[in-house]
Formats: structure tokens, C-alpha cells, sequence
């Protein structure tokens, strides 16, 4: 395979809420260092894309020396929180900003699919933004023809092909935007979080779709998602950004490990040497497992999650037990869980190493990601001799071929939870 798309020591520098330097003193200090052949002096300045830090400098750098390759066929996941830098990227990879240093290298055209309605002119039908957007692309009339049917059809969007864009809704703009971006036949396909406005027939469909490029055609994705089982189906290799940079980069699993170890402090199992309790009790690890007691660090909505933790008495004659926390990404507590209905809950237990296992049921959390904390806690008297709030994390990740819970449900289901409860309908009688 030969390299299609490569990023060299990529940075883009912002001024905080003014459009240029913001001085006429500045933009000419700028101008006289260009024509002298030297560096512009306010590349030198300027704070990291910290958002949770208070800024101390009037610029800031929302990439910064961005360095990778892509190969021709590759499906390259890029992942990381809000304020990342990955939408910056995509802009600048599509060529709608420039960036401050560096460059992109590319071969063919390219295809974004970045905002809701990007590159959709709203006055316009939804077919005449078809032909607008091939001939942006550099297709010819005839090229554009021959896909118009495909197009419209996988969009769904036949009923309103003839109508302006501007009274579609955000689901409709996002469907006829991905078929024109995919079917349009571009060398590199780059998509943003964009999907997630679709409903979970359409992310379905489109992920089916982006597969079918890939593999089949041997073209090239950059997807940004949240979704970490969208970016483990789909991506052959991803890179993770933090505050501007890429801070790792190569196969996927082992790069959504390391985004729940820095963003979350925690991946879905952890081994303990020191600090790991006193005197009486000790931690030695736990883990999150599937049914067969594998490890994994997602997890579907319709599947039972096992928590399995090793800990070492060391002092005999102490009823010790375990205990949970479960908390989502932002540190809301969804709820604990003790070991309180175990055949040595009652005992007072003898030294050596015990195992003890909870289960969480199926249908039980919402999508996102969930923080456990693990404790070992006696009641004769009460004490917690160990306690570590953030130990694991996984991800809850959407069940898209079967979801009690949605039912036939497409939309939207916040939440923390969303458990399968059970529901009774009946008729009744106009008398009643």
C-alpha cells in the first residue's frame, strides 16, 4: 500500500477571541518578519488547548506539531475528548482552514462530511446540492448522473430530494451529506462526530456503508467518533489526541486502552504492588470481564458485565468484604454495590487469598463510559482499609442488532441508565 494522505509537524495557533493578531502593530510586526525571510514572532507565544486551565496568553495552540500517514485503504480512527484538537484536524486535512505551520500532503480528492449542513448551500434543493457538491469534488455532469440514484435512495431522503435543504432537519442534512460525501467516489473520506445526529438505523447503515469503501474499494476514512464501538468495528488503526498533540498512535484496541487510562484513570483491569491496603487485608487486582471471565473494555448494553476482585487477608479473624462505586465520565455516582449476599459474607475469614465476583446485569447502564472504585471494608468495627475511587473503566457501547430497551426506537436516549423495565398495556372500555 502506498501513504495518501501525510501530516508534517501540523500546529494551528489561535488568538483568544479576536479574528487575526488583533493590533495593527502585531499584524504589521508579523508582516515585517515575513518579508525579512524570518519566523513570526507570535509562533512563539501562546498557551496548550487546555480548556479546563485559565488561559495565560492572548494565543493558543489548538494543534501542535501533528505528525502521521496514512495508507491507501486505511480506516484511521482519530479519538480523544472534547477540545482535543480533532475537529481542527479534520478542517484543516479538508482544506477549509490553513494551518499555522506545516503541511498535508495528499493524493486525490477528498470528501468531508465535518457540520451538520457543510457544503449544502440552504437555498437549494437537495438534489441541485448533489450536482453542487460533485462538481466541487471535480466530477463531471455525466459522473454525478449516474450516482444520483444511489445516492438519494441510500439517504432515504426521496420524498424531499425536490425540496431546499434549508427546511430539512438536522437527521435528514446528515443522511443526504453522508450519501453524496460516500458515493461520490472520493480517494479520502473524512467524517466527523457528525453521525451521531443520525438516528441508529442510519449510524448502522453508514457504518456498513464506510466499511464497504474500505474494504471493497480501497479507499481511505478518517473518522472522529466518541463512540468506541463504532471506532473498534470499523478502524484498522487509530491515533489518540490530548490537548492539541497526538499522544499515541497504532492499533486500536490498545489506543482506547490508553484513552481510558489518561482521560478516566483507568482501564478495565489494574493490578495493585504497594499501597494497596495494611496490615489486615490487602488488594491485588480486579477486572471487568464478559461471561467467560475474558477481560474487555467494552461492553454492549444487552450484555452482563462481570467485576472480579483479588484480595489477600493477612490477618486472620476479620469479616472482610468488598465493595463498589460506580460512577459515569463526569463523576456522578450511579450507585454501590457491597458483598452482602455471599456464603463468606458472615464468616470471619482466615489468611489467604479470596476472589470475589459481582455481576451487573444486561439492560441495566446507558451508552458512555463508567468509572468503577473498588473497597475493602470490615464491620467488627466498621472500617474501610482500602479504598481507590477511580480503579477501572469501560465502555457501554449501543447494541444496534438487538436493544430491548430502544425497542423500535431510532432517536435519541440520554441518560445514565436504562434499564429494562417491565411494562403492561391493556384496552379498556369507553364505560370504565
Amino acid at each position: 500500500m502506498s501513504v495518501i494522505l501525510k501530516a508534517e509537524h501540523i500546529s494551528k495557533q489561535y488568538r483568544l477571541g479576536l479574528v487575526g493578531t488583533g493590533t495593527i502593530s502585531h499584524d504589521l510586526n508579523r508582516w515585517w518578519a515575513g518579508i525579512r525571510g524570518k519566523e513570526d514572532p507570535y509562533l512563539k507565544v501562546g498557551s496548550v488547548n487546555d480548556r479546563s486551565a485559565k488561559a495565560d496568553s492572548d494565543y493558543v495552540w489548538a494543534l501542535q506539531d501533528i505528525n502521521f500517514e496514512v495508507q491507501q485503504g486505511e480506516v484511521l480512527g482519530i479519538i480523544g475528548k472534547n477540545g482535543a484538537g480533532k475537529s481542527t484536524l479534520l478542517k484543516i486535512l479538508s482544506r477549509v482552514t490553513i494551518p499555522t505551520t506545516g503541511k498535508i500532503k495528499t493524493k486525490g480528492r477528498i470528501a468531508s462530511l465535518l457540520e451538520v449542513g457543510t457544503g449544502f448551500h440552504p437555498e437549494l434543493t437537495g438534489r441541485e446540492n448533489i450536482y453542487l457538491n460533485g462538481a466541487i469534488l471535480g466530477m463531471s455532469k455525466a459522473e454525478i448522473r449516474s450516482k444520483e440514484a444511489e445516492i438519494i435512495a441510500f439517504s432515504g431522503c426521496e420524498r424531499y430530494v425536490d425540496t431546499p435543504v434549508k427546511r430539512y432537519s438536522s437527521g435528514m442534512r446528515v443522511r443526504l451529506a453522508f450519501a453524496v460525501a460516500a458515493f461520490l467516489e472520493p480517494d479520502i473520506l473524512v467524517i466527523d462526530e457528525v453521525l451521531a445526529v443520525g438516528d441508529a438505523e442510519f449510524q448502522k447503515k453508514a457504518i456498513g456503508k464506510m466499511q464497504d469503501i474500505s474494504q471493497g474499494e480501497g479507499r481511505t476514512v478518517l473518522f472522529v467518533s466518541h463512540n468506541m464501538d463504532s471506532i473498534m468495528r470499523l478502524c484498522t488503526r487509530a491515533i489518540l489526541m490530548k490537548n492539541g498533540s497526538i499522544i499515541e498512535s497504532g492499533a486500536v484496541a490498545n489506543v482506547i486502552d490508553t484513552y481510558l487510562s489518561t482521560e478516566f484513570g483507568a482501564t478495565s483491569h489494574k493490578t495493585w504492588k504497594k499501597n494497596n491496603g495494611n496490615d489486615i487485608v490487602k488488594i491485588l487486582k480486579v477486572k471487568a470481564h464478559n461471561k467467560n471471565f475474558e477481560r474487555t473494555d467494552n461492553f454492549k448494553i444487552t450484555e452482563k458485565i462481570g467485576i472480579t476482585i483479588t484480595y489477600e487477608v493477612i490477618e486472620s479473624g476479620h469479616k472482610i468484604h468488598s465493595a463498589l462505586n460506580f460512577y459515569n465520565s463526569s463523576g456522578t455516582n450511579i450507585f454501590d454495590s457491597h458483598e452482602s449476599n455471599t456464603a463468606l459474607y458472615h464468616e470471619k475469614k482466615q489468611s489467604g487469598i479470596y476472589e470475589a465476583t459481582v455481576w451487573v446485569y444486561e439492560n441495566l447502564f446507558s451508552e458512555g463510559v463508567i468509572v468503577v472504585g473498588v473497597a475493602l471494608v470490615t464491620h467488627d468495627p466498621f472500617k474501610v482499609h482500602f479504598h481507590d475511587n477511580d480503579s477501572i473503566a469501560f465502555n457501554i457501547v449501543e447494541d444496534l442488532e438487538r436493544s430491548p430497551t430502544r425497542g423500535d426506537y431510532v432517536g435519541s436516549l440520554p441518560g445514565i441508565i436504562r434499564p429494562y423495565l417491565k411494562w403492561e398495556s391493556h384496552k379498556i372500555n369507553k364505560n370504565d
